[in-house]
């Protein structure tokens, strides 16, 4: 039998990138080093799981439909077939994003996906019908839109934030450069809510000057919001989407963080009109009804298990997750406390470490400034000899930057392993040797 045989630069450049690997390698590490604290990650606290609740849920969303009037072979038939490629809990999931987010769309604006990353691949095939269409996006970013659009051949450019995200007028800048080449800038992505990798938080007078930004230029922005439940009492911000009233947003939500990252669960939220000629007149349909030709392709449909699971969730809580998850956003701000104050105790201020970071008031993530070159090297340097793993800022840079930061996700750890994983960095930090900084733009 005749073997066949590939080169990795015969397939499509999206598998052949080596900055596509950077999660894998960072998965793999922590398989080779089990004994060292990963920082590396953002996977959620699983403290908190029970496998009653699977059960529990279930049975409480199929008592839902059945106190909703569905006959019972119509339950039967949504649970064990293919259901609807748009999914069965958009009724659910729209009463949830009124109440916790005043966000007040009609079900059939809602798209229930395989999580984050579909909902990101199905509105970036809609979006952008042309070559010359040019995604902009917050940098650093969450690799997984910049995986999606390069695997959809979707170029995109960065655009630097700031210690409190993005700069508006930055932005337009970026649309008006995009533009000045003969391409169209058609969407902007960001995280306004502490953002992945940085933590920052968009300030209410950027998320308003944005929104005007985006009308006057016109694109549209892809707002993707996996941590905004997780603010401290008081602190939250309203999303871009419930102050949007040009019809420019969509909005990319999931309940990995909020339920459990194993439902595999997530939502697109576009309420925008779409118009279509036919044979017997024009017809109207939501964007994220137009969307689910999309959807068909890539999954089919979401899991009808997984949205009984969610759903029976939503209902139980009466549609109030930012109630319900209080409990686990006090887990994650004990954390980031923790943090803040290891760091402080171990670079002390004044001190010649070289050691900075950011003061997140939620999330996830922090970044760290250190004196040496912090790439994939140094860190399976760290968690061998070390005992701690981390990633490097450097992967999120969408055109160059971060050598000199890396990213603790925490969200993970619990306090005591906190401690010890800060202490460890320290140590590595302190044997690795300083290098000499780069001289700034200007300089000689």
């Amino acid at each position: 039998m005749t073997q066949v045989y590939f080169t990795l630069d015969s397939l499509h450049a999206g598998i052949a990138d080596p900055g596509m690997d950077s999660m894998r390698i960072l998965s793999e590490t922590a398989l080779r080093f089990p004994e060292a604290l990963s920082f590396s990650s953002g996977a959620p606290y699983d403290g908190n799981h029970d496998l009653a609740n699977l059960t529990f849920y279930t049975e409480r969303y199929i008592k839902h439909l059945r106190d909703k009037g569905v006959p019972e072979h119509r339950i039967t038939r949504l649970l064990f077939q293919y259901g609807p490629v748009n999914g069965l809990i958009q009724d659910e999931v729209a009463l949830m994003l009124k109440q916790d987010e005043g966000i007040d769309v009609p079900p059939e604006a809602i798209m229930i996906t395989h999580g984050f990353q579909e909902a990101a691949l199905v509105a970036l095939r809609g979006l952008f019908a042309s070559p010359y269409d040019v995604l902009l996006s917050v940098s650093p970013a969450y690799v997984g839109i910049l995986g999606a659009a390069r695997m959809l051949d979707i170029p995109v450019r960065g655009v630097l934030e700031g210690p409190e995200g993005l700069d508006p007028e930055a932005v337009r800048a970026a649309a008006r450069a995009v533009r000045a080449e003969g391409k169209r800038p058609a969407a902007l992505y960001l995280v306004p809510d502490f953002s992945n990798p940085s933590g920052t938080v968009l300030p209410l007078a950027a998320r308003e000057k944005l929104l005007e930004v985006a009308a006057e230029e016109d694109f549209l922005i892809l707002e993707d919001n996996p941590y905004g439940l997780f603010a401290r009492d008081g602190e939250s911000m309203p999303t871009l989407k419930s102050l949007d009233a040009r019809g420019r947003v969509l909005y990319l939500g999931s309940f990995a963080k909020s339920a459990f990252p194993g439902a595999r669960l997530g939502y697109l939220v576009a309420d925008q009109e779409v118009t279509e000629a036919t044979d017997t007149g024009v017809t109207t349909r939501t964007l994220a009804q137009t969307l689910s030709k999309a959807k068909a392709m890539y999954s089919v449909g979401s899991s009808t298990l997984s949205q009984a699971v969610i759903g029976g969730f939503l209902v139980e809580q009466n549609y109030d997750l930012r109630s319900a998850t209080r409990e686990l956003a006090a887990v994650y701000l004990e954390r980031l406390d923790a943090v803040l104050d290891a760091l402080a105790a171990e670079f002390p201020a004044g001190g010649e470490h070289g050691v900075t970071w950011n003061t997140p008031r939620g999330g996830f993530f922090l970044v760290l400034k250190v004196p040496f070159t912090a790439d994939l090297a140094a860190m399976e340097r760290s968690a061998r000899d070390f005992g701690v793993s981390w990633a490097p800022m450097s992967m999120f840079y969408l055109e160059g930057g971060g050598d000199r930061e890396i990213r603790l996700g925490f969200s993970n750890l619990a306090p005591d392993a906190i401690r010890e994983g800060i202490a460890r960095l320290a140590r590595f930090v302190a044997a690795t040797p300083r290098e000499i900084p780069e001289p700034s733009e200007g300089q000689a």
